[in-house]
């Protein structure tokens, strides 16, 4: 198989770019005062990005592009470790924006009030917990793993570092990529030239559905995974859309009711309404159980790697500290147990949650769960495709039915049960993006204590921040169905929630997920690849097929002597794709907030001056917003060639990887 590219690296001793002895200018304050400035900047516009269409961008590419742009491009001398110091600030604003809009806006949606301080609280208590809980798993998941666990984003991410810093060759390829990926964006997001996801009906499968995500970015991803993985998702997703939908809807044709959660009979729902009210549900349920048997096969490696913490305690700390090169030093465990501790007092003591002595055990006990299996989802397929909102809602039916369990049910169940899940997102996103964080800095030899200690700094400067966003936008706009910002993973959560507690959750749709993963780990597969493919939209796991694809046959045509060129070089333009797509992908979202930025300041500064020079400046792009948005469909929204077109343009995409991984 060609995944051995993974497999063959693991038994070879990691050596990093920057060595542990050699002394390089690092956790600098210019690299924290830009790194929190990019925190301020992606965590605001993936905010508004993501309530407006449920998705976030990855910010840890674009941040390293950004930062080496600064530090080596303008202030000329930035080394390399500055660089990822800043980009792993930098990417915490954009994993914290998502923890928080995917969960916060529940509350609103539900009508239940919650104070903006209340919010800066729980968005630091869960990215703190995330962080606390991830730093004893770099051990197992960064270097005992290395070499199996292929973490996409942090791979890309090591690479743009290493290929700005050496220059030359490198420096083309990982350039040429994102050129080429941001050219494209910009024509299919900006400019909306052609449809971002065909799709096609197939009318002989009724039910059944095949789409395309035509972005640069999910090919990149999908060719740094490698063929195994990248088919692992693709298998779940053509088990959920093209095998159990149709089933759905050919059992549901004979049946003039709706079946519970839906609200209208199957026969009038779309492939779209069959996965929000079926597949979600049983792609959940076997996420979950796959996540579980991920956390059961770990244990043993984690219980050794706090273990061996422990050991250290006991040897002392000026032993510790000088027994451990550069590379190995981190914030002891002495620090995190500590740390844990007064995290979970912090979360017992917060006022107005009714989650008392249950409620706070739950988020610990599932805290460390998921931020364990969160931090190994996204060395399996990336930050961006990484199931958070899976997560939690296994979260939310979790402590649901402890609670209801317990009496606790109606608002002030709702309540609980909401900050839980609202911690536990928020921890589980930070903690995704450490371990991508923490593996660039394991590839390029940063610090891993300077890195841990700048993914703090991540968290709590754009805090403050984001309740801010979220009570504007809703105030102004209004959050969940029926706003102009319809926050669709919060209303799922809201749903989901207000389901238990009423007892009107298909708990049926949720134990077949559970079972169909139980089945596929009886098979000797691993079943959380397939799970995350069945529980997201099948426009994912295709163009992460396609990259996967596209490496597989530069390993068979490729002689021996010349694969591992080759395969470095696709690395290197994938890792391109990534971040020319992420770094289009923010900037859209930078001019899509315009106007609401400038209605923002006209709120604080009524008739100021400075209100009408930006207007005046602003106006170009306020117009293409204007435009833009009456460009819903794509240019060629129309006929056969609103399908077609798209799949031209992705093809022209993944003939110039293929050409520039074999040139």
């Amino acid at each position: 198989m060609a995944d051995t590219k993974h497999q063959a690296t693991a038994s070879v001793r990691h050596e990093p770019y920057i060595k542990s002895h050699e002394s390089v200018a690092e956790f600098t304050l210019r690299a924290v005062i830009l790194g929190s400035v990019l925190a301020i900047v992606f965590g605001v516009a993936n905010a508004y990005l993501g309530l407006k269409v449920g998705m976030t961008v990855s910010a840890s590419i674009p941040a390293a592009v950004i930062s080496m742009a600064i530090l080596r491009g303008i202030l000329k001398n930035g080394t390399i470790l500055e660089n990822n110091i800043s980009q792993t600030i930098g990417s915490s604003g954009e994993s914290l924006a998502a923890g928080v809009i995917f969960t916060i806006p529940a509350f609103l949606i539900l009508q239940i009030y919650i104070p903006s301080w209340k919010i800066i609280v729980i968005s630091l208590l869960g990215g703190f917990l995330g962080i606390l809980f991830m730093i004893p798993l770099r051990k197992y998941l960064i270097i005992k793993e290395h070499g199996k666990l292929p973490f996409p984003e942090g791979t890309a991410c090591a690479e743009i570092l290493v290929a700005g810093d050496e220059g030359g060759s490198k420096a083309k390829t990982v350039f040429a990529g994102v050129g080429i990926a941001a050219f494209y964006k910009f024509l299919m997001s900006g400019l909306k030239l052609w449809k971002e996801n065909p799709v096609y009906n197939p009318s002989f499968l009724k039910g059944g559905t095949l789409s395309l995500d035509a972005t640069p970015a999910l090919m990149g991803v999908g060719y740094i995974i490698g063929p195994k993985i990248s088919s692992y998702m693709f298998a779940g997703a053509v088990l959920g859309y093209l095998g159990i939908a149709p089933l759905i809807a050919f059992i549901g044709q004979f049946v003039n009711t709706p079946i519970p959660p839906a609200t209208v009979p199957i026969s009038e729902l779309s492939p779209g309404g069959i996965r929000d009210y079926y597949i979600r549900y049983i792609g959940a349920g076997a996420v979950a159980i796959g996540g579980f048997i991920s956390l059961i096969k770990a244990m043993p490696v984690i219980v050794s790697s706090f273990k061996l913490g422990f050991l250290e305690i006991l040897q002392g700390f000026k032993h510790q500290e000088v027994a451990k090169i550069r590379t190995e030093r981190e914030i002891p465990l002495t620090v995190v147990i500590i740390g844990s501790l007064v995290t979970a007092l912090a979360i017992w003591a917060l006022p107005g949650t009714n989650l008392g002595i249950i409620g706070s055990l739950a988020i610990i006990v599932f805290g460390f769960f998921f931020v364990t299996v969160a931090a190994r989802i996204v060395g399996i397929v990336g930050s961006s495709s990484s199931p958070v909102s899976a997560m939690t809602i296994a979260t939310i039916l979790a402590t649901s039915f402890i609670f209801v369990s317990l009496g606790i049910t109606g608002t002030a169940g709702i309540l609980a049960v909401l900050t839980v899940g609202s911690i536990i997102c928020i921890a589980v996103c930070m903690s995704g993006d450490a371990s991508q964080d923490l593996k660039t800095g394991y590839l390029v030899g940063s610090t891993p204590l300077y890195q841990q200690i700048s993914e703090f700094i991540g968290v709590l400067v754009p805090a403050f921040f984001m309740s801010a966003v979220i009570m504007l936008l809703h105030k102004t706009y209004g959050l969940g169905p029926g706003g102009a910002l319809e926050a669709p993973q919060a209303s799922i959560i809201a749903l989901v929630t207000k389901g238990v507690m009423t007892d009107v959750l298909p708990w049926v749709l949720v134990g077949t997920g559970v079972l169909i993963g139980l089945t596929i780990e009886l098979l000797g597969i691993a079943s959380l690849p397939v799970a995350i493919g069945m529980y997201l939209p099948v426009a994912l796991s295709t163009p992460i097929m396609v990259g996967g694809l596209i490496y597989y046959f530069i390993h068979k045509t490729s002689p021996v002597n010349i694969f591992k060129q080759r395969e470095e070089k696709g690395i290197l333009y994938s890792s391109g794709l990534v971040a020319g797509d992420a770094l289009v992908g923010v900037l859209i979202a930078f001019i899509i907030a315009t106007p609401e930025l400038l209605n923002w300041i006209a709120k604080l500064h009524p008739g100021d001056f400075l209100l009408r020079v930006l207007t005046f400046i602003l106006s170009p792009i306020i117009a293409f917003v204007k435009w833009s948005t009456m460009q819903e469909e794509g240019f060629w929204h129309s006929g056969v060639w609103q399908d077609i077109i798209p799949l031209i343009a992705f093809a022209v995409i993944g003939w110039c990887l293929w050409r520039f991984s074999r040139k």
